[in-house]
């Protein structure tokens, strides 16, 4: 497989990618998006959402979880694929009152945005320095 070929791959290839390195929780659906807001009282929570079929989404996602360093339970990293739950994604827009953008993280704490970054904007050691200042 060329070059090409590995950066945009089919969706049908994609359809079943599972991020791994970070201690992900699916996020897929709208009771679900509401028990993380209200649980972000508790501790910091981070959303991604991703696109299955964007080569730059699957970059910026490989640089997250490679610069992932353990965080001891500090944080909650939800994983939500925007292609197969869409109406998730939607709810997110409305809900965080945010732009919607692919790829995208957004740091909750106290039922509040505290951070949000898209496409190459998007650095893991920025979400750790940002969930650590607020334990």
């Amino acid at each position: 497989m060329g070059f090409m070929d590995k950066l945009f791959k089919t969706q049908q290839n994609n359809a079943k990618e599972v991020p791994t390195g970070i201690p992900w929780e699916p996020l897929e659906s709208e009771d679900q998006l509401d028990n993380v807001i209200n649980n972000s009282t508790l501790k910091p929570k981070v959303i991604f959402k991703h696109s299955t079929r964007c080569g730059i989404s699957r970059m910026v996602l490989k640089q997250f979880e490679n610069g992932f360093e353990k965080n001891d339970d500090e944080v909650t990293f939800y994983f939500l694929d925007l292609l197969n739950y869409r109406e998730v994604s939607a709810a997110v827009a409305s809900k965080l009152n945010v732009v919607h953008q692919s790829p995208q993280v957004i740091i909750l704490y106290n039922k509040e945005i505290l951070h949000t970054e898209s496409h190459q904007g998007i650095d893991i050691k920025k979400v750790q320095q940002i969930v650590t200042n607020k334990k």
